[in-house]
């Protein structure tokens, strides 16, 4: 959405690049399943953006580190973030 947006530029376009990322990277996909959802509406936000939700609580439940820029995220209790 955001490469939509133009408000990230990914070259040499969205598709082709995640293709080319979880080629060259040690990238796994995580499940949204039951308990991600529970946990999605646990969160303490400040905002109710429900895809932020999904991220943080997909962290939180498989034990990941959220990679993000969005600053709202990078002081969510509970959840592993690493920003710039």
């Amino acid at each position: 959405m955001l490469d939509a947006r133009g408000r990230i530029r990914l070259s040499p376009g969205f598709r082709p690049w995640v293709v080319e990322a979880f080629e060259h990277l040690p990238l796994e996909q995580a499940p949204i399943n039951h308990e991600v959802a529970l946990v999605s509406r646990e969160l303490e936000l400040q905002h109710r953006d429900p895809a932020d939700r999904f991220l943080l609580a997909t962290a939180r439940v498989f034990d990941l580190t959220l990679l993000t820029v969005d600053r709202r995220l990078l002081a969510v209790p509970g959840v592993r973030v690493l920003g710039p």
